[in-house]
């Protein structure tokens, strides 16, 4: 008779703690084989004892190797790796500690992170701590590579202006206490209160120029910091005649919200060049908080130099050349990608002297800062008045048909000098462009035709310039700039867009009036 096979009953005490060993093995091999996964060479894993083989996918051994991180410090203790993580280049690990009785479960407030790197010194702590002001998330991939000059020289700026700012409010409060003296504390109220009222009547006055911070970017901003220096210079000027304190206050003031703003309606155009992505809302505030720290740092300097009485001339000079010259490589500094009427003239005349449109860069670098927009001396002028163009009726009938098919009209005025360019009506960006293009090209013609008289005349013969052109030689030139406008401005035009400009839309700026 075969002997009787005694089944044992479920929970019986030799088979828990059968199982209870078994888990708490199977537990410790797991963890040995993931740390030495983490740390040995690439190459064909060692195959896993018999014991864990079935059991191994339940672990989170193999999670833990393929994060890079080992649970060697685990071994022989009761934590348990759950996961890792990795934040801002920094490693952690999850842990949390077996209960004792029951396998599979947890001790309650036992789940903690550990950091896998060494702590941070007090200076990499503080060098992380500035980047997450100043520079912009993702630096430098989310900005362009002109972000980081413009900002140099931003802060430098604002270094400068913030030391000034010093001493032109000391020279302010002492102008007004020798006017207090001869007048009584209301009156002197009044006149602060008349000097803050003049400021921002002269800043909702120049708001209206509008446009034209889009249109001449570069050459606004300048000027605005030119108007600041120049209304530093008159609140400087108070200490010499405390008793004009009044109406110089006014006009320093008056400067000073015209540059503030210019300053801040320039600013959001020139962050938009160096975002990358949607992220104009971050570029602008590090850039604000780079021009706010150096502004503090230049008033803590002013400050410690004021105690020692220097001369405010002197001081003044060496402060406002610096701001200057900050302020000019600041704005020298920005790369733009659209066409006004600057940075489109150094584009045409490359292409017509090279046949190659400059690059962004170098488009940039070579426009003119200092062409502020309200001079009238430029020598194309863009959708004008027809009285203007044209002295006479027979000079538009000569010149009418060569433009028939064009929705504008390129000719030239030898009693102003200048080349005009009109508008038709229901004309279309791209028209408005070509128009530009088209005098250009008249114009280019135009300066060769009276360099090549020039070097050709004898010395008994005076040199005709391009301004007494007769009416035939001038019909001559616009037959000759319509047949190379036809030829060329296709190919002037995807030049120019293999180099990044933007074609589609631009900032010339024409005048209001259209030809119907």
């Amino acid at each position: 008779m075969a002997p009787m096979k005694i089944k044992r009953p479920p929970g019986s005490p030799s088979q828990t703690l059968a199982s209870s060993q078994e888990a708490r093995l199977l537990v410790r091999e797991t963890l040995r084989i993931s740390a030495n996964l983490a740390s040995a060479p690439p190459g064909p894993p060692p195959p896993p004892p018999p014991l864990v083989a079935a059991e191994s996918s339940r672990e989170p051994g193999p999670q833990a190797a393929a994060f890079g991180v080992g649970g060697e410090q685990f071994v022989d203790s009761s934590m348990r790796l759950i996961c890792c993580e990795v934040v801002d280049g920094r490693r952690w690990q999850y842990v949390a500690e077996n209960e004792a009785s029951v396998s599979g479960r947890f001790k309650k407030g036992s789940f903690r992170a550990i950091s896998l790197q060494s702590p941070q010194s007090p200076a990499d702590e503080l060098m992380s701590f500035v980047r997450s002001y100043v520079v912009p998330e993702g630096f430098p991939d989310s900005v362009t590579p002109s972000y980081v000059p413009y900002m140099t020289w931003r802060a430098l700026k604002h270094f400068f202006g913030g030391a000034m700012g010093v001493f032109t409010t000391q020279t302010l409060l002492n102008s007004v206490g020798i006017s207090q003296r001869r007048a009584t504390s209301g009156a002197v109220a009044i006149n602060w209160i008349l000097k803050d009222g003049a400021g921002r009547v002269g800043k909702m006055l120049f708001a209206r120029q509008g446009k034209k911070f889009d249109y001449d970017l570069k050459q606004l901003r300048i000027s605005g910091d030119l108007l600041m220096e120049l209304g530093a210079a008159l609140e400087l000027a108070t200490a010499a005649v405390p008793h004009l304190f009044l109406p110089l206050a006014c006009v320093a003031n008056v400067a000073k919200n015209v540059a503030a703003v210019t300053s801040t309606s320039t600013r959001t155009p020139i962050y938009k060049a160096f975002a990358r992505g949607e992220n104009i809302g971050d570029v602008t505030a590090k850039g604000e908080c780079v021009g706010n720290l150096a502004d503090l740092l230049g008033t803590g300097l002013s400050i410690m130099i004021s105690k020692r009485n220097p001369s405010l001339v002197r001081t003044f000079a060496l402060l406002s050349c610096g701001y200057i010259f900050s302020s000019y490589q600041e704005v020298k500094s920005v790369v733009l990608h659209t066409l006004n009427r600057a940075r489109f003239s150094v584009a045409v005349d490359s292409f017509l002297k090279t046949g190659q449109v400059p690059s962004l860069r170098e488009g940039n670098m070579k426009e003119k800062i200092f062409m502020f927009p309200w001079l009238k001396e430029r020598p194309i002028v863009l959708g004008p008045r027809f009285k203007d163009a044209f002295q006479d009726a027979v000079a538009y009938l000569a010149v009418a048909p060569f433009f028939e098919q064009e929705k504008y009209i390129v000719t030239y005025n030898p009693a102003k000098g200048k080349v005009f360019a009109l508008l038709k009506d229901k004309s279309k960006p791209d028209d408005v462009l070509k128009a530009a293009y088209h005098a250009h090209v008249l114009l280019h013609f135009l300066q060769s035709s009276n360099k090549g008289r020039s070097s050709s005349g004898s010395p008994q013969e005076p040199n005709y310039s391009y301004h007494e052109l007769s009416t035939a030689n001038l019909e001559d030139r616009i037959a000759e700039s319509c047949e190379m406008v036809s030829a060329s401005y296709g190919h002037f035009k995807s030049k120019a867009a293999e180099q990044g400009w933007v074609m589609s839309e631009s900032l010339l700026n024409p005048g209001r009036a259209r030809l119907c």
